[in-house]
Formats: structure tokens, sequence, C-alpha cells
């Protein structure tokens, strides 16, 4: 297990342009005791940020204390298909691509889409309201900046978009049980159009990774429109993940004076 979480954490540490690439040593982290959410600053001096950073992810959206803000701008991606494989990171499902699949923009900053992956329930919260699944699109920029755009769901209707990969999912969770843990599967060319339907309302302020080594300043973008996942669906993201990391949800951290703006087309002039 901990050579599985290593090697898959080595990967998203370079991906993300953290400063884990020169650790001789990666440390496992889980969502559960001895090496849960409130130990993990204590686990690594890289980690540290998991514990004293005072800007931290994920958060809880107050609709009454948000903040309209005008010079937000309406959210561009243009998102094509590209070639992707499904990878299990131990702590979660990630789909990464091949190749570059589009450019996110945010105030006139270009953001490379490198991968997305879920967490359920879901990190970020509406009022107070935790939902069944939360998907992050990871975005990267030439300079080293993060992006997260965030969606959240509710049980309902199938998503689109997951269920493009079912026959892989399945497959990592036969590779698993089979004793392959740290399964890839690839996918094939995978399209993201449900990721272009227009907003017409966004939650953005500045956050952190929510997982180690929870590097700072990143712009979250969380949609204001929940959309729906049917129960299989979950449980499926969920099958290849050990015990440990089937509720992989960090606890929601303190705002600390931050401000939580809000997009709303209708109220936009």
């Amino acid at each position: 297990m901990a050579t599985r979480v290593a090697v898959s954490f080595i990967g998203i540490a370079l991906l993300l342009a953290a400063s884990l690439t020169e650790q001789s040593q990666i440390i496992p982290f889980s969502y559960s005791g001895a090496t849960g959410p409130d130990k993990w600053g204590s686990l690594s001096p890289n980690f540290s940020s998991c514990s004293t950073g005072k800007f931290q992810s994920p958060v809880n959206i107050v609709k009454k204390e948000v903040v309209l803000k005008q010079k937000l701008e309406p959210l561009t991606g243009d998102y094509h298909p590209a070639n992707a494989t499904l990878i299990n990171n131990g702590f979660n499902i990630e789909v990464k691509y091949d190749e570059g699949v589009g450019v996110l923009i945010i105030d006139g900053k270009n953001y490379s889409l490198q991968q997305m992956h879920w967490h359920s329930p879901s990190e970020h919260r509406i009022n107070g309201v935790q939902y069944s699944l939360e998907l992050h699109l990871v975005h990267l920029a030439d300079d080293g900046s993060i992006s997260v755009v965030s969606i959240l769901y509710k049980y309902g209707n199938p998503d689109p978009l997951l269920s493009q990969i079912k026959e892989e999912l399945d497959e990592m969770a036969k590779e698993v049980s089979a004793g392959n843990e740290e399964a890839r599967i690839p996918v094939g060319i995978m399209r993201i159009k449900q990721t272009k339907r227009k907003t017409r309302k966004y939650y953005r302020y500045i956050g952190s990774l929510t997982t180690p080594p929870c590097t700072g300043n990143v712009i979250w973008t969380i949609l204001g429109k929940v959309r729906s996942v049917s129960e299989e669906q979950v449980a499926a993201l969920k099958a290849p993940l050990d015990w440990p990391y089937k509720n992989n949800f960090r606890p929601l951290q303190p705002l600390n004076g931050r401000q939580i703006q809000l997009y709303d087309a209708l109220k936009h002039h």
C-alpha cells in the first residue's frame, strides 16, 4: 500500500510543480487515523502547509456571505477530445491526458488542463451541504500557477462524463482485486464537452490543493450548478480504492478572512 501511494504521489508532485521532486522518501497519507488530515502537516516537512497554511481548501460556501464581483468574467474553457489514461493513485481515481487537451482563461492567463480526479463525498460544501461527489479539473499555467475547477454532484441521473469510462473503472477494480494495485487503464479518446456547458454562475476564491503538500495560492472556481451522478457511478469510483481512501475528502478549512466571490451572469452587466 505504501509503495503504491508513494509512486503515484511522485507523479502528482511533478504534475503540479510541487516541491517534492527532490524528496528522498515519500510519506504516505490517508483520510483517517495516524496519517489522517489532522496529521498531514507533521508527516513531512514538505507537508507543513497542510497545518500552517492560512488559506487552505476546501471551504464551506455560505451564499449570503459571498460577494458579487462585476470584474469577474464568464468562465472560458476551450477543451477538445484527447487520448487519456485512467490511473489509480491509491487515494483517488484520476484521468490524465497524454497531450494538451485545451486551456482555461482566467484574468487573461492560459491554464492548461492536465488531469481530472474525483472525491467522494464532496470536499467543498454550499451552505453546509456536502454533496455525493466532487470533480476537480486541475489546470497548470506556464509559470507554475495552479487553477482548479470544481463540479459538485448529487445523486440522480448518470453523469455522461463518467459513463465514458464505465468499462475502464470496472476493469480497474478487477485489476486491484487481482493484486495489480498500480493499475493504469488506457481510455482512448475521451470527450469532455460536458465541462464546456455555459456557466451561468460560479464561486471564486484563493485556496490550496486539498491533498499533501497542500500547496497554496491555488485559484478555485466552484461551479454554481450542481450536476447529477448515479449511485452506481460513485460506487465504481470507490471500488478500486482501499478502505482508508474510499471516503477521500479533506475536512473543511477556515476562511481566515478570505472573501468568496460570485459570478452570476444574470446580475453582471
